[in-house]
């Protein structure tokens, strides 16, 4: 057996591209793809060698056979068939693995910072993220998947309410569609579907190789401690493929760009995956998939200023699915899917914040408070393809469910049963699309789909059900060109949290109530774009490649926290009883002012904007380019949303040399200054410029190396939302090696 290099990356994959942002002084500019670097277990690789064929000719791993750019990889998320993202008619982007290599990042908000319209807000002292589209996210208005099952763990505090856990590693694919378009992914997704893929067997082993392995092992600066990744797979002639991954992250709280060290900011993960699949006969496949994760960290709360805490995360997700797709059979395509997801989150008090408030309520070191969300669902959908006269049809017919379980058990002050309740949700869901072929220059893709909710908690039930339409209408008049129209609605159950939470603030001590009277949000999309593809501009090799979208967004019912009723008093000492100033308002301890506050349905908030991707290939070198402009206003007070980010542009710049064999270039992200907030909530941001480096050199065909240099001129920052800066300039080394035999 020979070892030789996993140039994977000849696939220069044009990334998916940044989450950018328009400034008004924004100039654009270039930023890079930054590549993989693996080391190798000698052992395994002895061991594959001992393997039929293992002296026979290599070829790189599958995922070095992924298109060129990520607007040419394959989409399913905006109607459940596969086209190139770039054809999609809709806001959608693909992040391919190769993507991924060449940024190395330690979080995936790192990457999907390169997709127009998508952000991210997290707390660095916490591995878990949330994602934004358009202006919306929390309570599930982003759908997030993992192996297309959904991730609704949320806890409630001051950072986001709907987060995920998923390292870099263990993916090889994102798949993002953008506004309620995406609503044949699930109930809910009115800002749109981020569906996540996690490595297969595919991206170790090209067709024709039986078996082999990818050992990588990367270092870094500034609280990138270690990272090691093993994969390995064989496939067993055409009936069967076996998979298992095993990933160890070690971080350290990290300094940010003026040189303060930024407490809690590390963590450690253990994780694995094992996929197993199974194809009977032709055209028939039977699939499983295990992902077990596990992170350890340290916090002080949202903030890092509260009581700290030792956290033990447990986020667990199995999927199982039967597929039949034959190409002399197309009348029937048909996905069965199910999946199981628990995310647990056991945290053991540490020590009292400053204030003492935890103290104060009797909390004694060890005392434990656990989160725990359990999900289970199901997504299930045939495809029809058949023409009448000279139109094709692509016509599916679909239904998915899911059914959420929270469960907070509280020893430790009793604040984390009052603001993430316990109960029950269900949801489901049924859809009919068809996508129509009516000449070459013109497609059209109509869908219904009707969404219902129950609701149980203690005393408190809720349900509700709606029908929600979408239309779309794409012309071609020049050959390379395609323009869409689309008007799509979605419809998102009120959650848990936002029905049934109910407690008495920390400090200062106000009330917050529940609201079983909460309506479902309904969003209506109006967007148009045009979708632009051209081979050979102005050589032979090069390509261009570019997606631009605008959208008008309506959300009737809008849920958001609202201040309520008449005004009272609180005690202005952290740990008195709020009951004492029903007979003592205005007087010492209860001077200071407030109000209860409670989820309402604001009347209406609308979202706009516009965002722009594109690519251009010329085969010694490729430069990318993202930007995104989001506003969102409460209709009625015209106050701008919080959770609406600020402008960006990004761009990136490879070149290529040495045969493609040495890949370097840079990467840019410019963000506006986000300040048009009220006053009380808000967490103002700067505007602020990254420069990223990379470099990736393929020694040869099986070992890679890769260098990244992030925030090389070492600015400090916090991104908006972000409670805490980010780190300063990073620097991220790796190895590669693939073992691989026929």
């Amino acid at each position: 057996m020979r070892i030789s290099v996993a140039i994977g990356e000849k696939s220069f994959s044009k990334p998916a591209i940044r989450q950018p942002a328009l400034g008004k002084d924004c100039a654009r500019a270039a930023v890079i793809m930054a590549y993989t670097f693996h080391r190798a277990l000698v052992a395994l690789g002895v061991a594959l060698a001992t393997l039929p064929g293992a002296g026979a000719e290599e070829a790189g791993p599958a995922a070095r056979a992924e298109p060129e750019t990520g607007l040419d990889t394959l989409s399913v998320t905006a109607t459940k068939t596969a086209v190139p993202a770039v054809d999609a008619l809709a806001g959608t982007s693909v992040i391919p693995r190769a993507a991924l290599d060449r940024l190395q990042p330690g979080r995936l908000s790192e990457v999907l910072r390169d997709v127009p319209g998508v952000t991210t807000q997290e707390n660095r002292n916490d591995p878990a993220q949330a994602i934004n589209i358009r202006g919306l996210q929390d309570f599930g208005r982003v759908n997030v998947l993992i192996d297309g099952a959904r991730q609704d763990f949320q806890v409630s505090g001051h950072g986001a309410d709907g987060v995920f856990y998923l390292d870099p590693e263990l993916v090889g694919g994102v798949d993002i569609t953008r506004g309620p378009a995406a609503t044949v992914y699930g109930s809910g997704a009115i800002g749109g579907v981020a569906a996540f893929r996690t490595r297969s067997i595919d991206d170790i082993l090209a067709p024709g190789e039986s078996a082999g392995s990818v050992q990588k092992q990367g270092f870094g600066t500034n609280g990138q401690r270690f990272v090691n990744s093993s994969a390995l797979g064989a496939r067993i002639g055409t009936v069967a493929d076996l998979f298992g991954q095993f990933v160890f992250r070690d971080t350290a709280p990290y300094r940010d760009g003026a040189g303060l060290p930024v407490p809690d900011t590390g963590s450690d993960l253990n994780a694995g995956i094992a996929k197993l699949t199974l194809r009977p006969a032709e055209g028939h496949a039977l699939h499983a998939t295990a992902l077990l994760q596990r992170f350890a960290f340290v916090n002080g709360g949202d903030t890092g200023a509260g009581a700290r805490f030792a956290n033990a995360v447990q986020a667990d997700t199995y999927t199982f699915g039967y597929r039949f797709a034959r190409p002399d059979v197309p009348l029937v395509d048909l996905s069965l899917d199910g999946y199981a997801t628990t995310t647990r989150d056991a945290l053991t008090f540490l020590q009292d914040s400053p204030r003492g408030l935890y103290g104060r309520l009797g909390t004694r070191a060890g005392d434990r408070l656990t989160y725990d969300l359990a999900t289970a669902g199901f997504d299930a959908h045939n495809t029809a393809r058949f023409e009448t006269g000279p139109v094709a049809h692509a016509l599916t017919l679909g239904g998915d469910g899911v059914a959420n379980r929270v469960r907070t058990a509280d020893q430790a002050g009793g604040f984390g049963a009052a603001f993430t309740p316990s109960g029950r949700r269900a949801l489901a869901g049924a859809f009919l699309q068809d996508e129509i072929r009516a000449a070459p220059w013109l497609r059209i893709v109509g869908a219904l789909r009707h969404d219902g909710y129950r609701l149980d908690g203690g005393a408190y039930r809720a349900s509700g059900a709606r029908i929600s339409p979408k239309i779309t209408v794409g012309v071609a008049p020049l050959d390379g060109l395609e323009i869409y129209g689309t008007y799509a609605e979605g419809y998102r159950a009120p959650t848990i949290t936002e029905t049934l939470m109910r407690g008495i603030h920390p400090f200062p001590a106000f009330a917050i109530l529940p609201n079983p009277a909460l309506r479902p949000e309904v969003a209506r999309t109006v967007e148009g774009g045009a979708n632009l593809r051209a081979d050979r501009v102005r050589g032979p090799e090069d390509a261009l490649r570019a997606k631009l979208a605008v959208f008008d967004t309506a959300v009737d019912g809008f849920i958001d926290v609202q201040a309520v009723g008449p005004a009272y008093y609180v005690p202005v000492i952290p740990g008195v009883p709020a009951s004492i100033c029903a007979a003592r308002p205005g007087r010492f301890p209860c001077v200071i002012p407030a109000r209860s506050y409670q989820y309402r349905n604001v009347a209406r908030a609308d979202l706009s904007g516009a965002e722009l991707e594109g690519v251009y290939d010329w085969g010694r070198g490729f430069v990318s380019l993202a930007a995104t402009h989001v506003d969102g206003r409460d209709r009625a007070s015209r106050e701008s949303l919080l959770t609406v980010p600020p402008d960006r542009i990004g761009a990136t710049l490879g070149l290529r040399f040495l045969a493609d064999r040495l890949v370097v270039g840079t990467r840019l992200t410019l963000v506006e200054a986000r300040s048009d907030l009220p006053a009380a909530r808000s967490r103002a941001t700067r505007a602020y410029g990254l420069v990223d480096l990379f470099a990736t050199y393929a020694a040869t065909e099986r070992i890679t190396a890769d260098l990244v240099v992030q925030n090389a001129l070492d600015r400090r920052y916090r991104a908006y939302r972000d409670a805490l800066a980010g780190p300063g300039l990073v620097a991220k080394a790796s190895l590669s090696v693939a073992f691989v035999t026929r």
